[in-house]
This record gives structure tokens, C-alpha cells and sequence, in this order.
């Protein structure tokens, strides 16, 4: 009987102790939106994903992006809904070189194990940089949208620590895919 009693008590002092970071965890994913699109246009050698992953970095999102064989960029974004929404805006504005953007979104499952933003088989054209990298940014556990200023230098770190060899000495300030 004894032994009943201290099992119960465990049981009664475990579930206090991670029910609220049950709810908590519930909470957050009920918080979290995701969607995925495809973007058609001249997107393609223009910058397009490296400015979604901006995107991503600045609104703190989790995501992918990648080029299709038919010329289209597919990407998906999860995180809060209005920073969603903010990215998309500027994902629709296109990049300086870009033209005849179209972006069609659809919202997608939640993937609640999903914590980083990936460029897959990242290029740049204006870099002449053609091995394949894929470009990765880990979600900030501060979840805060920061400026673009900081995004940019957040990119530019995460091109310093990914490329290799002649790659990485073809990267200059000026450039910006």
C-alpha cells in the first residue's frame, strides 16, 4: 500500500511539474502557420531564393526554398502568421533583377520538429560561384523579427561559414544574391 501511494504521488508530482510545458508546447504550435508556393516569373539566376531566405532570416521563419526544373522557385515558410504575410509581401516585390513575379501560396501542415530555413543547391550567377551549396539558417531562439541591416549581415555569415575553397574568396559586399 505504501508503494501504491509513492507511486502516485510521483505520478501526481510529474505531471505538475511538465503539464505546463505541455501546454506551453501546445501553445506555441497552435501559434506556428506554415505554407508553401510557387513562384513563377523570371525568378530563376536573379537572387530570388537568397532574398527568401532573407525573408526568412529577418522574420525569424523556418522554410525552404529551391529551384524547379520548369523555371519556378517553390518555397515554404512556417512561423507566426503575420510575419508569414510580411515576407510574402516582399517575396512578391521580387529582387531588383527579377520580373513577372507571381506568387502562389497555400497554406500546408505544421511541422513542429521544423527549426531551420534551407536554400537548397544555392548558385549565384553575379558571383560565378556554380558548385551547389545549401545555404542554412537556424532559427534564433530570441524569436524576434530584426532589421533588414541585420538580416543581411546574418546571410553574409552564413555565406562566409558555408562556401569552400575558391568559392568563398569570390564573395564581396557589393553582390547581394
Amino acid at each position: 500500500m505504501r508503494m501504491t501511494g509513492y507511486r502516485v504521488v510521483l505520478l501526481l508530482a510529474v505531471t505538475l511539474a511538465i503539464g505546463p510545458a505541455i501546454r506551453t508546447a501546445a501553445g506555441a504550435n497552435a501559434e506556428l502557420e506554415a505554407i508553401s508556393a510557387s513562384v513563377s516569373g523570371n525568378v530563376q539566376k536573379v537572387g530570388f531564393r537568397a532574398m527568401i531566405l532573407k525573408q526568412a532570416i529577418e522574420y525569424n521563419l523556418a522554410g525552404s526554398a529551391k529551384n524547379n526544373s520548369d523555371g519556378t522557385v517553390q518555397f515554404r515558410l512556417q512561423g507566426d502568421e503575420q510575419r508569414i504575410d510580411q515576407a510574402v509581401v516582399a517575396i512578391r516585390e521580387g529582387t531588383k533583377k527579377s520580373s513577372n513575379v507571381k506568387v502562389s501560396v497555400s497554406p500546408t501542415s505544421v511541422d513542429p520538429n521544423l527549426n531551420k530555413f534551407t536554400v537548397i543547391a544555392w548558385t549565384s550567377t553575379s558571383r560565378h560561384i556554380t558548385n551547389p551549396y545549401d545555404l542554412v539558417f537556424t532559427l534564433r531562439t530570441n524569436d524576434k523579427t530584426i532589421s533588414k541591416k541585420e538580416a543581411k549581415e546574418v546571410y553574409h555569415e552564413i555565406l562566409r561559414t558555408t562556401l569552400k575553397d575558391e568559392d568563398l574568396n569570390k564573395l564581396g559586399d557589393d553582390n547581394d544574391d
